[in-house]
């Protein structure tokens, strides 16, 4: 698999700590901000003229290749067939995300690394409400339907501490974050460790 070195953003010294020597899944990766590890890159279309394509090139006058088309939260590969799923702003873009964090459980052997943006970190998202875990729980089991068109917006705002709620309750154990994340710096990042050890009674 490639390793690949970001272009713009500097990379993540926790992922590295974390990650390195690992192999692993990034989900819409992008060349300004790619992290310097041994993953493949996801995305939902693998054609180079989408407005995140483009935004790549205008920022480091080149785009990620994408090496599996598909979904983030339905990615066609085995059980525990990678070290770690990782994705940097990414997370908020689907409608919903319990399902895509599943996806990634599924998938990762020893971690799922996430960076989320802050809530008002994009333009588009200031003023809006974080939004409840209630709202994301409607969403899993469909009692808030899928919309009809999928136009990939920010469907979801969290703080650090809403998200690790979120985890919390479905029993994934966060070993590590940041906030503000040490990346881009305007998100947070957490860590879920797949398998944790269990503490010796």
């Amino acid at each position: 698999m490639p390793i690949r070195n970001s272009k713009y953003f500097p990379e993540s010294a926790l992922a590295h700590q974390l990650l390195d020597g690992l192999t692993g899944i990034q989900v819409g990766g992008s060349a300004h901000n790619d992290f310097g590890l041994d993953t493949i890159n996801v995305d939902y279309c693998g054609d180079m003229d989408t407005i995140f394509k483009k935004a790549e090139i205008e920022l480091c006058g080149e785009a990620l290749p994408v090496d599996v088309v598909a979904n983030g939260d339905n990615i066609p590969v085995e059980n525990k067939s990678f070290d770690f799923v990782i994705s940097s702003h990414v997370i908020e873009h689907f409608f919903d995300p319990i399902k895509a964090m599943k996806e990634w459980m599924r998938i990762a052997r020893k971690y799922v690394y996430i960076i989320c943006p802050q809530p008002d970190a994009d333009p588009t998202d200031r003023g809006k409400l974080i939004t409840g875990l209630q709202e994301l729980v409607q969403r899993h089991t469909g009692k808030i339907p899928w919309p009809e068109v999928d136009d990939h917006r920010h469907w979801t705002r969290w703080t650090c501490e809403t998200f690790r709620e979120m985890c919390a309750v479905y029993g994934w154990n966060v070993s590590h974050s940041e906030n503000p994340d040490r990346k881009v710096g305007n998100g947070f990042a957490i860590v879920i460790d797949v398998n944790p050890k269990k503490l010796i009674e």
